[in-house]
């Protein structure tokens, strides 16, 4: 993963892609995926508007993301084998560390985030993934982010860290 010129390092990327049509089915896993600001990923439930908190629009609903190494701590610490896609996050990742990117753009390939709160896990997801998943996830559970221009997300795209500093409230 070559840097360009003047280019943000690499921090981390993109190991999976998950969707789903409609709330509470199964994720599916998809190699790459359209991401439309104020949508979400083209082909998920939030982009259609029938995601379980569909009701609840907000910026923080563009798209989810989890730590691949989150998910293997599961059955480290836990016992708990839980498939990424399992996670019901959109995008699981290598190598960043999410929760120091709120409020903090970055780029996922050619798209531009904005990091925006802690995606900590709800009694819905234990419900739709295994027990003991809510409690395990704490703190651990991802990041929700607001897509701030369209373009593709693949698998294997690079993840980059955009500003030195967390941005402050309302900008």
């Amino acid at each position: 993963m070559g840097e360009g010129k003047g280019e943000p390092a690499v921090h981390g990327f993109v190991v999976s892609i998950h969707i789903a049509p409609v709330a509470a089915v199964s994720m599916k896993a998809v190699e790459a995926v359209r991401a439309i600001p104020g949508r979400g990923l083209e082909g998920d439930r939030y982009w259609s508007a029938t995601g379980t908190y569909s009701q609840k629009p907000a910026p923080d609903r563009d798209v989810t993301l989890i730590e691949l190494e989150a998910i293997e701590a599961l059955e480290r610490d836990y016992g708990i084998v839980l498939a990424p896609g399992e996670s019901r996050r959109n995008i699981a990742t290598r190598g960043v560390a999410l929760n120091h990117l709120v409020n903090r753009d970055f780029t996922v390939g050619e798209v531009t985030l904005r990091g925006l709160r802690l995606c900590d896990p709800c009694g819905h997801l234990e419900r739709l993934a295994k027990p003991g998943v809510k409690q395990a996830l704490i703190h651990r559970g991802g990041l929700r982010a607001q897509i701030l221009d369209e373009g593709m997300i693949r698998v294997g795209d690079p993840i980059r860290i955009l500003d030195a500093v967390p941005i402050k409230e309302g900008r």
